[in-house]
């Protein structure tokens, strides 16, 4: 691969959770716009910060990217929980989203530990 990021599951998994936060906002109607920005750019900025976080030139600076991702998981399971309230998605949809992000969650932790045990 031509950049580091790209070598990481955790990259390759945010950017399925992006694809599929786009597929199911796509569903949402007109009225909640502003909902469907806000996960859209928070299932982005996960994918974004850990790119950004590995051209870092020290662990603990990648570290700090990593843990704007891990706000990003939560601001994203927020909205979606949000949605499901609203019934903008199913609960069967919501769990099986619930359990990537919990996924990508426990990715980036592991990452984040692994830089810190490293330095």
């Amino acid at each position: 691969m031509e950049f580091r990021f790209q070598d990481f599951k955790v990259y390759q998994d945010a950017k399925v959770l992006y694809s599929v936060t786009v597929k199911v906002t796509n569903l949402f109607s007109r009225p909640y716009l502003h909902l469907v920005d806000q996960m859209r750019r928070a299932a982005l900025s996960i994918a974004l910060n850990i790119a950004e976080g590995s051209a870092k030139r020290s662990d603990r600076d990648f570290s700090r990217y990593l843990h704007n991702a891990l706000g990003s998981v939560n601001e994203l399971a927020a909205a979606y929980d949000i949605a499901k309230t609203e019934k903008l998605i199913n609960d069967n949809d919501y769990q099986k989203i619930v359990k990537h992000l919990l996924e990508v969650r426990n990715q980036l932790g592991g990452l984040v530990k692994k830089l810190i045990s490293d330095s």
